[in-house]
């Protein structure tokens, strides 16, 4: 008689969370572009109990830095050199996400609905699970020689250019309310000058970076959601700009310059 094993291995669970969480991706699309995130410049009623900013972010960003670490510490392997330099990646735009950016936010008792902070969790945690689960334990280890790889090194740059756009044009929209009370205003500087959002147009850059650098399945669904995340959002604060400032540059592109 045939027996067949029933049991799902962790690799296997892994890989239809993989393809579950692309096609959630796709199909959140079309509800980010008519129905933004109830927070910020965006904040509306209806969506049930709130809780100040500052601690809404570092709950639903902290689970990244976190959990990323406690995965690889974990692992059955000892993490090698390459693996290593995955985690200090992760860990330098998430300890920044989750425990400086908060505290360095301008714009008072401003709030956040307790929705948005939890599903933020459950997303951080999914993505935390599929990246560095598969770098510390599911997938093959890199040789020291990925260092040296084209795909590592033109992914490392772009992580890290995408890092320092995106953190250069927070630092220009916090100058903008230095004065209590200071309402929004028109960025300008950096590439402020050619988009309305390149905080986010460094994010799609960084993890854009990050899938080429690791070349996983995992990396390239982080980018995906990425942008499906940020571009109807930023699509969004561009048409926010132009209705609430009609000297507001037009010849700005909502996230790509010169293209969108």
């Amino acid at each position: 008689m045939l027996l067949i094993d029933h049991r799902v291995t962790e690799r296997t669970f892994h890989s239809w969370l993989l393809i579950g969480w692309c096609v959630l991706a796709v199909a959140t699309v079309p509800y980010l572009f008519f129905w933004s995130a109830p927070y910020g410049r965006h904040a509306r009623d209806g969506w049930g109990p709130r809780i100040h900013r500052t601690v809404g972010w570092v709950l639903m960003e902290a689970p990244s830095p976190i959990g990323f670490a406690l995965l690889y510490a974990i692992a059955p392997r000892r993490p090698g050199l390459v693996a290593l330099v995955f985690l200090g990646l992760w860990e330098l735009h998430y300890i920044n996400r989750a425990f400086i950016f908060p505290f360095r936010m301008r714009g008072g008792q401003q709030q956040m609905p307790l929705a948005v902070v939890a599903s933020a969790i459950v997303f951080n945690c999914g993505n935390v699970y599929l990246n560095a689960r598969w770098l510390s334990a599911l997938g093959p280890e890199y040789p020291v020689a990925w260092l040296g790889d084209p795909r590592f090194l033109v992914g490392v740059v772009l992580f890290l250019a995408g890092f320092a756009i995106n953190y250069q044009s927070d630092a220009i929209l916090r100058g903008l309310r230095r004065e209590p009370g200071a309402g929004y205003q028109i960025p300008r500087g950096g590439l402020y000058r050619f988009i309305s959002c390149p905080n986010y147009f460094g994010e799609l850059i960084e993890w854009s970076g990050w899938a080429l650098l690791t070349w996983t399945f995992a990396g390239a669904t982080f980018a995906l959601w990425t942008a499906a995340n940020l571009v109807p959002r930023a699509i969004t604060h561009h048409r926010w700009y132009r209705a609430q400032f009609p000297d507001y540059p037009p010849e700005r592109k909502a996230i790509l310059p010169l293209v969108w």
